[in-house]
This record gives C-alpha cells, structure tokens and sequence, in this order.
C-alpha cells in the first residue's frame, strides 16, 4: 500500500509539472550567430511554442568554438525545462570524433526532445570562379593544388566535414578557412575573399537567387525541394555522397519526462503546420520531427557516420 501511494503520488507530481510548465520565460541557447540555420529555425519554433504555451520563449546566441561554448552552457544548466537548446549535428555528432576531450557528451549530458529539420547542404561559389557544375571545379582545383580556398563556420563545424568528405571523395588538394559561424564566411565568399564553400539552404539559397553566389550542386541524396533543377553531387560522379546536417531540441539530462514529452509533442504540432513546413522548404531545409528516444538513437547513428568520416578524411580540427 505504502508503494502504491508513493508511485500515486509520483504520478500526480509529474503531471502537475505538465500541466503548469512553462510557468515562466523559456531560454533557448543557440551555439552560433543570427543567420545561421540553426537560428533561424530556432527562432520558428521559439516564436510558434511561445504563441502555443503562453510564455515567452527567448533565443540567446553564445556562438563559437563549433558550437562547443552554447552545449557547454546548456550542459551546466539546471535541469527544469527553462533552459532548452536549438542544437545541430555538428556539436551533437562531428564534435566527438573531431575532439580527444570535450567539456560535455552528447549522449550523456543531454536529453533529446525532438529532431526539427534536416538541411542539405549546396556547394557554392563565388561568381568568378570559373566552374559552372562539379566536373568544372573538380578540374580547377586539381590544375592549382593547395590555391583554391573554400570556407567553413568554424573548425569541426559540419560544413567544414561535408567539404572534407568532398576533398577526399574527388581527391582535392584546398585550403580551410575556418569563421566564428557561418554568416561571417558567407559574407567573405561574397566578397570574393574566400572561393567556395558548403552552406545549408537559410544560409546561402537567398544570396544564389540574387546572383551573388553560385550553386554547383546539393550534397543530399536526393534533390532539393527549395531547387529541384540543381544536380546532387552524387550526380556529379560522386555515387553514395550524402552531406546533410541536422538540427534539434535538446535540453540538459534530467529534465523531467513530462517536460520532455511535453516540449516533443509541441515541437512535432509546430513543424506540421502548413507554414512553417512551406517556410523550411523555401529555405532548403527539410520539415522533421520525432520522439525524444527516436531522436536520441539517431544522434548515436550520427556520431558513429561522422566519426567514420573524420577518420577517412583525416579531417582535424585547426
């Protein structure tokens, strides 16, 4: 009896903190700057959960250090639901096989809430160089070894591994140059400072429709929705190639169930709506959602896949 009037009594506090969370303002951390994917699909989902819930939902940017300095901090937080993250596969996946000793493990010190999008990622570059598809870059780049530049979001970020995947798949000698976030290194490959890089969709398919930029092909599987005319890179002649990065809700392990569960179920309703989905897709990003243990397993298959790369690559962070 004295059990069942413990575990009765356990019930009903989980379900009164479902019930009054969120009860007050919600922080959502952001490890990198405004403008970049994983900040603009935060600020989606904050604006709709904070519409939804009756409380405010913030996006507080700590960018650098490949996300590592914003996980840190989600890390450190108290466990009670008002400290989330919009996080992405980079800090979640990359980082542990780039990385002898991170200040957090993603697997351990975190707790999955639910995936938010999948955002393939487009070879671009800048409208001088002198490469109108893949074949033409590749033979560029092979005529002037260690000369062409390419950008990334920072060391370790999953844009510098997609062009790592791609250097080693066409066996290309280039040059990193890594940026504090990927709206600085977009900025320079417009200026012409830097020669190409791999974007998400939010980050660069605004500045290839005005012209700015080039897009020589998209490194998921299949073809972009957001540009259906553009050519996969494995397309190209490079069979297999499948660069796409990842974005999701997390917050600190121990969060309780009903919270997770709670912030899941919204997430999921938030992502299905008919203008946040048309949202993601005009930006190149992929509408996904799913259950906290559903995301958890897919993280633990992404730093398995990522960390097979590093090791092919021989990517290391600089």
């Amino acid at each position: 009896m004295v059990r069942f009037i413990a575990a009765a009594a356990l019930c009903l506090a989980a379900a009164s903190v479902h019930a009054q969370y969120p009860a007050k303002q919600v922080r959502m951390v952001v490890g990198f700057p405004p403008g970049q994917a994983t900040d603009i699909v935060a600020r989606l989902v904050a604006e709709k959960l904070s519409l939804r819930l009756g409380q405010s939902f913030f996006i507080d940017n700590k960018p650098g250090a490949a996300g590592i300095i914003g996980t840190e901090l989600v890390v450190k937080a108290p466990p009670d639901g008002y400290t989330l993250q919009m996080n992405s596969s980079g800090p979640l996946s990359v980082n542990p096989g780039l990385y002898a000793k991170l200040p957090y493990d993603p697997v351990r010190d975190l707790q999955p809430i639910s995936l938010a999008a999948t955002v393939p990622l487009f070879l671009v570059v800048h409208p001088s160089l002198k490469a109108n598809n893949v074949r033409e870059l590749v033979a560029l780049a092979k005529s002037q070894p260690g000369k062409l530049n390419y950008a990334s979001g920072g060391s370790g970020v999953t844009n510098h591994l997609v062009m790592e995947m791609f250097k080693f798949a066409a066996g290309l000698d280039m040059t990193h140059v890594p940026y504090k976030g990927g709206p600085p290194a977009v900025t320079d490959l417009i200026a012409g400072q830097v020669s190409l890089m791999f974007e998400t969709g939010p980050g660069i398919l605004p500045h290839v429709r005005s012209g700015k930029l080039r897009a020589l092909g998209v490194g998921s599987v299949n073809r972009s929705a957001a540009t259906p005319d553009l050519p996969t890179i494995a397309e190209q002649g490079y069979p297999g190639f499948d660069g796409v990065a990842w974005i999701g809700l997390v917050a600190p392990a121990g969060v309780p169930r009903a919270i997770v569960d709670k912030l899941a179920a919204e997430t999921a309703a938030i992502i299905a709506l008919p203008d946040v989905r048309e949202r993601l897709l005009a930006l190149g990003a992929e509408p996904a959602a799913n259950t906290p243990d559903e995301f958890g397993a897919y993280i633990k298959s992404e730093i398995a896949k990522w960390g097979k790369v590093i090791k092919e690559s021989g990517a290391r962070v600089e």
